[in-house]
């Protein structure tokens, strides 16, 4: 082989090279916009957990998710519109759950650490409770605004599913956020029925069951959607101002179902101020622990009586 049959062929295996390079380059980039297309489309759907920063404790949220519990959590954590995957929601509640138990057996007694795992476990459940209570609230009073667009968009000879589409776009969060979930979901071959089925399952509400109910029937043997809808929003401001009042009525009766509990926990602190170690004594023998038990069932009973005393269905 001569040096310029070397030349020819170094050249030409070189030039197939980076065309090699070059495609690949391109089959890498296009993959990765797909993906990234598919995981923004499930994301938006709820199927997956929402993108835009690193997630962390991958492997246990992959495993936490195959269990009942997980999937449970998982569902919670949509309602509540938390940024938070249940794996990274797990561990924190371990970590405050082991900070409490530290706390609750250095500064009271050590009968006290489970005890005040067990509270921090509970505190967890209740803050879940609290932000998807919150996130349901403020949906509510959106649905008056969103039954009036959806009637505006109908009436101008929209279809439903792109009057769902509009209401996602000019409404804000958490309304604009759960109707471009169901929108993505019509958008991927889901039935009406079936996504506006899961929107009331996120977020349970008498209000929300009434509107569904109304689009889901008029979707599915026609009628007067308009003038329903219209009906609607008076129905809904009507019961958005009526809720506001209730709820200002039983403020200070929530905040003394919340008062009764914390008294009890500083009387503890306060006993162990005023003599130090009694609470190591007092909870040392079986008696003492059983009073304990029974003091912290006492207080757990009344928040519980308080809080259902002051509900009122609307």
């Amino acid at each position: 082989m001569d040096f310029e049959t070397l030349i020819t062929l170094t050249t030409g295996i070189t030039v197939l090279t980076c065309g090699l390079a070059v495609a690949g380059l391109h089959a890498y980039a296009a993959g990765r916009a797909q993906r990234q297309a598919l995981v923004d489309r499930l994301a938006a759907t709820g199927q997956i957990a929402p993108v835009g920063r690193r997630r962390r404790f991958g492997d246990l949220d992959r495993r936490l998710r195959r269990t009942k519990l997980g999937r449970k959590l998982e569902l919670r954590l949509l309602a509540t519109g938390l940024d938070v995957t249940p794996g990274e929601f797990f561990v924190y509640m371990l970590t405050a759950v082991a900070g409490l138990w530290l706390v609750g057996q250095a500064t009271l007694a050590p009968f006290f650490g489970p005890i005040a795992g067990m509270l921090g476990i509970w505190a967890a459940v209740q803050f879940l409770n609290w932000q998807r209570q919150k996130r349901i609230e403020r949906f509510i009073n959106q649905l008056p605004e969103l039954a009036r667009i959806l009637a505006n968009a109908t009436q101008a000879g929209l279809a439903l599913r792109t009057a769902i589409g509009m209401a996602a776009e000019e409404l804000e969060a958490p309304a604009g956020e759960e109707l471009a979930k169901v929108a993505n979901q019509l958008a991927l071959g889901a039935s009406m029925d079936d996504a506006l089925g899961e929107l009331a399952d996120r977020l349970p509400s008498r209000e929300l069951v009434v509107l569904v109910t109304t689009l889901v029937l008029s979707n599915r043997a026609g009628g007067q959607v308009v003038s329903a809808l219209r009906n609607l929003t008076e129905t809904l401001e009507e019961r958005k101002e009526t809720r506001r009042e209730i709820r200002t009525q039983l403020s200070q009766v929530s905040m003394t179902s919340y008062a009764v509990p914390a008294l009890g926990i500083g009387s503890l602190f306060l006993m162990n101020g005023v003599k130090d170690g009694a609470l190591d004594r007092m909870t040392g023998s079986p008696a003492g622990q059983v009073a304990v038990i029974v003091a912290f069932v006492l207080y757990a009973i009344g928040f519980v009586m308080i809080r259902r005393l002051s509900r009122i269905d609307v």
